[in-house]
This record gives C-alpha cells, sequence and structure tokens, in this order.
C-alpha cells in the first residue's frame, strides 16, 4: 500500500480500460506537439541552446508520470521558471556559454532538492502564506519582463544586457530604427497565425504550424537574400547521462535563485494541479506527494542536462482537454519528444529565432490578468495594493526581488490581520437564541448591566495586547452599572501561554470592578488547555457555559434565586489532545 502511494500512477495499471488507454495516447501527443515548439522557445528564454527544452521534456515527465498525484498535469520548460532562471544565474554568467549552461543545470538539480526535502518534511503548507494578489502581481510583472526581453529576436537586433527593464526599453526605442524587418514580420506573422488558429478551432497546434511554415519560408527566403536570423544547428540524439558539475563555490552563489525558483515551482505546481484535481473530484491531490514528484524530476532531469522544470498552465489544460486519465499521457509525451530529438532536430535548422519570440510572447499574453486587477480594485482595495506593489516592486527592480518582496507582503498581511481580528459586541436578535453583532443587527437587544462579546481568532502572543486594551475600552464603556462580561470564545480556535496571560490580566481587571466574567462555547482543544494550566479553575466551574444563552438564563435567574442554564458539558475536556 505504501508502495502505491509513492507510485499512483502503478495503480492506472490496475484500474484502465481500453478507451482510458486510447484517451492518454491523444493526450500525450497532442501535449508533445505543443512542448516541442514550446520547449525550445522557452529555453532561448532562458538564455539557454533551445536543445536543453527539449532534453526537459524527456527524464522530468517521465518521474513526474510515476511519482506525481496529479493524472492531468503536465511538467517541462515554462516561462516563469524560466525568466527566473535567467534573471539569477545571468548575474554570474553570460548566457550561452559553458559556464552559464552549467550553472542552470546545477541550479535544476538544487532547486529539485529543495522540493524533494519539503515535501519529505511536510512542508508544503508553506505555499499557503503567498496570496492571490501576490502571485497575479508578479506574474503580471514576469509578464511584461518576458515580453520586453523577446524584443532582441522580434526586432533582429542585439542588446545589451541592462539591470533595469526600463534602460532596456529606452535602448530599443533609440536603436529600433536598426530593426531587421524580416524579424519583425516574422514574429508578427507568427503571432498573427497562432491567434487566428487558436479562435477557429483550440485544438489546432498553431505553434507547430508556424514551426513547420516558418522553417520552409526560411529556407527558401534565405535562398533568396532575406536576412533571416535563424536557429542553426540543433544537436540530434537523446541527452547523455552527465553529473551536475557539484561545485561549492557556485551552489553558494546560486541559493537565492534556487530558493526564488523552488518557491514560484511549487506555488505554480500545487496550484494547477489544485484546479484540474477539482475539475474532476476522482482523486486527491497530496501537496507533499507533489513535492517530493516535482522535486525528484528536477534532479532526474539534471543528471540528462534539462532545463529546470516546472508545471505548465497551457499544457496541462490542453492534457486535460484531451481526455487524460493518467500520468501515462505525460509518459506519451515524453517518448514523442524523444523521438523527435533521434530523428526530427534536423528540421529546426531553419527555424527563425523571431517565431520562438512570437511563441513566448502568445504564452505570456495570459499571464496579465488585468480582470484579476479590476476586480480586486472594485472588491477588495487592499489585495488590489498588494498586488499593485508586488507588480511595480518585479518590472522596476526585478523578479527575484519581487518575489520576496510579495512574499513579505503575504506574510506581513497574514500577522497584521491576525494581530488586529474582528471583535465585535453581540447582542440578541428578538425571538431566537442567536446573539449578533449590534453594529451588523441594529435590532439586536443588550442590556446596559451585560457586555457580550467575541473574539475572532486564536488568542496568542500576535493578538493578546491588542484583546486586552480592546476589551478594557468595551467595559470602559459600558460604565458603572456593568454587572457582566461575556466572552463568546467560539471563534478562539488557539491560545498560547502570552493569550492565557492576556485572559488572567482581563479576569484581575474585572475581580478589581467587582464584575462579573462567563466563558462560553470554548473548542475543546482550548478548553484542554486552559484545563491543564489552571485557567479553568481561575475562572471558576460555574462561570463556563455552553452557549451565550445558557449564560444569560443564567446571570437572570441568579439575581431571582432561581439560577438555571449551567451544564457540566461545558467543561469537557480530553486528557489527551485530539
Amino acid at each position: 500500500m505504501k508502495l502505491l502511494n509513492r507510485f499512483p500512477t502503478l495503480n492506472s495499471f490496475k484500474t484502465h480500460k481500453k478507451s482510458d488507454w486510447r484517451k492518454d495516447i491523444v493526450a500525450g501527443i497532442t501535449v508533445a506537439v505543443m512542448l516541442v515548439p514550446q520547449g525550445m522557445a522557452y529555453a532561448s528564454l532562458a538564455g539557454m541552446p533551445p536543445i536543453y527544452g527539449l532534453y526537459a521534456g524527456l527524464v522530468p515527465l517521465f518521474l513526474y508520470a510515476v511519482i506525481g498525484t496529479s493524472r492531468q498535469l503536465s511538467i517541462g520548460p515554462v516561462a516563469i521558471s524560466a525568466l527566473l532562471v535567467l534573471a539569477g544565474v545571468s548575474q554570474i554568467a553570460e548566457p550561452l556559454t559553458p559556464e552559464y549552461i552549467s550553472l542552470v543545470i546545477l541550479a535544476g538539480f538544487m532547486i529539485g532538492v529543495g522540493q524533494m526535502l519539503m515535501g519529505f518534511m511536510k512542508l508544503g503548507f508553506l505555499v499557503n502564506f503567498i496570496s492571490h494578489p501576490v502571485i497575479v502581481g508578479f506574474t503580471s510583472g514576469a509578464a511584461i519582463i518576458i515580453a520586453i526581453s523577446q524584443m532582441k529576436d522580434l526586432l533582429g537586433i542585439e542588446i545589451p544586457r541592462f539591470s533595469h527593464i526600463y534602460e532596456t526599453v529606452v535602448y530599443i526605442f533609440q536603436n529600433i530604427g536598426q530593426a531587421n524587418w524580416v524579424s519583425v514580420a516574422s514574429c508578427l506573422g507568427s503571432f498573427f497565425v497562432i491567434a487566428l488558429l487558436r479562435r477557429i478551432n483550440k485544438a489546432i497546434p498553431g505553434a507547430l504550424v508556424v514551426v513547420i511554415l516558418s522553417s520552409i519560408v526560411a529556407y527558401y527566403g534565405i535562398q533568396e537574400g532575406y536576412d533571416f536570423v535563424i536557429v542553426k544547428g540543433v544537436p540530434a540524439g537523446l541527452p547523455p547521462l552527465q553529473m551536475p558539475d557539484f561545485n561549492w563555490a557556485n551552489m553558494k552563489i546560486l541559493i537565492p535563485t534556487v530558493l526564488t525558483v523552488t518557491l514560484i515551482g511549487i506555488v505554480e505546481s500545487i496550484g494547477i494541479a489544485k484546479v484540474l484535481q477539482s475539475k474532476h473530484q476522482t482523486y486527491s491531490i497530496r501537496p507533499n506527494q507533489e513535492l517530493i514528484a516535482i522535486g525528484v524530476s528536477k534532479i532526474g532531469g539534471s543528471f540528462f542536462l534539462a532545463l529546470p522544470s516546472s508545471a505548465s498552465f497551457s499544457r496541462s489544460a490542453v492534457n486535460n482537454d484531451s481526455g487524460a486519465q493518467s500520468g501515462i499521457a505525460s509518459i506519451v509525451t515524453a517518448l514523442i519528444v524523444a523521438l523527435t530529438l533521434l530523428f526530427f532536430t534536423p528540421l529546426f535548422y531553419y527555424l527563425p529565432k523571431a517565431v520562438l519570440a512570437a511563441i513566448i510572447l502568445f504564452a505570456v499574453k495570459g499571464l496579465f490578468e488585468w480582470k484579476t486587477a479590476k476586480h480586486l480594485w472594485f472588491d477588495h482595495r487592499r489585495d488590489f495594493y498588494m498586488m499593485l506593489t508586488t507588480f511595480i516592486v518585479t518590472l522596476i527592480i526585478g523578479v527575484e526581488f519581487g518575489v520576496l518582496v510579495g512574499v513579505l507582503l503575504s506574510i506581513w498581511m497574514v500577522l497584521y490581520r491576525s494581530s488586529k481580528p474582528h471583535f465585535p459586541t453581540l447582542g440578541k436578535l428578538p425571538n431566537s437564541e442567536s446573539f449578533r453583532s449590534i453594529r451588523r443587527f441594529p435590532n439586536a437587544e443588550s442590556l446596559d448591566e451585560v457586555l457580550i462579546t467575541r473574539f475572532d481568532d486564536q488568542l496568542y502572543f500576535g493578538n493578546s495586547n491588542y484583546f486586552v486594551e480592546n476589551l478594557k475600552n468595551k467595559i470602559e464603556r459600558k460604565g458603572e452599572k456593568l454587572e457582566l462580561v461575556i466572552l463568546d470564545a467560539g471563534s478562539i480556535h488557539d491560545m498560547d501561554s502570552t493569550g492565557m496571560e492576556g485572559l488572567k490580566e482581563i479576569i484581575n481587571f474585572l475581580e478589581k470592578k467587582k464584575i462579573k466574567f462567563h466563558l462560553t462555547d470554548v473548542v475543546g482543544p482550548v478548553r484542554d488547555f486552559l484545563k491543564r494550566t489552571g485557567l479553568s479553575d481561575r475562572i471558576g466551574i460555574k462561570n463556563q457555559f455552553l452557549n451565550n444563552q445558557d449564560a444569560m438564563n443564567f446571570y437572570i435567574y441568579s439575581k431571582k434565586g432561581k439560577p438555571i442554564g449551567w451544564s457540566p458539558d461545558a467543561l469537557q475536556y480530553n486528557e489527551e489532545e485530539e
């Protein structure tokens, strides 16, 4: 059983019907048709020779297909990871040089090790600390950077490497007169054809069509003297087994790039896998197993010269739409790529570089999520500003710093919201036993001598002071008539020692004022904590209730000399944690 948990695809061989095999084969071929031109294009984006993008469509796909828990996820070279690799490694070595290629392969190995270890240590939950607005801001900024980076191939001119994107834009405008109009026509024409074919039928492999047509046009165009800038030699054959260059000095300088790509790769892969799983609901995604799978696929790929891979949303969507039923579809894709490497790479000799730029530009246009930005502007302004900040930082300072700022913003927002949670004063709705915020429900009834309030978060070191000061202010505003404070603890799902001290301070504060304190609706784990620390006894046995209505009944009828409402169930606890 444990073996099957580590290799989910093995289950497919037990349950696959003939129709499932047919769907997997069709999906695998369809994705391969996309991956071949995209892989070459994304390798160029990463500053690598195109062949390394095809290498990324072999071993990584096979390993993920066997180990991964998603049945439709398609991994391989992708635009964002390629850009991050270029941004980081190009600071150390010149793209396309042997040193650069060696560093990229080593980075892929290190990224894989990091992701695999996170899976074994069950750290998949960490990706939840990167909010969706931050991801949108980063990917939108990255999309513009990617588009600008392709201007050299679109225009057919050499563009020096600059530290900031605006410097590149200025240089482009200053030298646009030197543009190779054959390259411009090739890129724009290819982009138009891909868009047109996609509008006609999404199943048509537009990228492959323009690769074939443009290669033919370039072959004859060069004979006629037209200045096509072409890929030229693409090595034939499968990649050799080769150890990454485990140089400790190089590993240390690659750490910032590795951390960045590791983080973004996890968010991409698990996010896409969950979206695909939600469309089927016939299997479950296990995030930690996913981390192991994508990590192992990169480690294995690095021994076969693969560009660092990640999950591709476009290819995964095509894989799903084509009917993929298991990881077998990815194995079929890898086999098609292998056949391409063995027999068809000479056909790419005359492929214009401008066409690879068109493929990238068409792929990344969907990364600029202006509709999400519009939605956040109208519905959640705070999230919009988080997205905008990440976008601007990514665009102006750089992709790696954009990721860092995005992560810090996400963590800051979690801490900020948790430090000042919702803390409403409650009243009873007429003709019911429901207690709601008196600000939201003006008809909610409350007594001058009773304060009922609810704290909507865990009570811990980050908000204990806010809890104490806010509750003291509520008490002071009630005035001298106040006889009872009821704390609805139904939303306090956890409490630490600092939170406990804050609650003690409130109890002491109320005792000095001779005001009673009742605690209601305490959840099991917190109730156990109060018992273990002795705070339950400090509060008092008959000052704890199952709900607000019981607490009110006890207060009202105690004044009449007939206390009712308290139940021993309010003190139920477990010796061991649940």
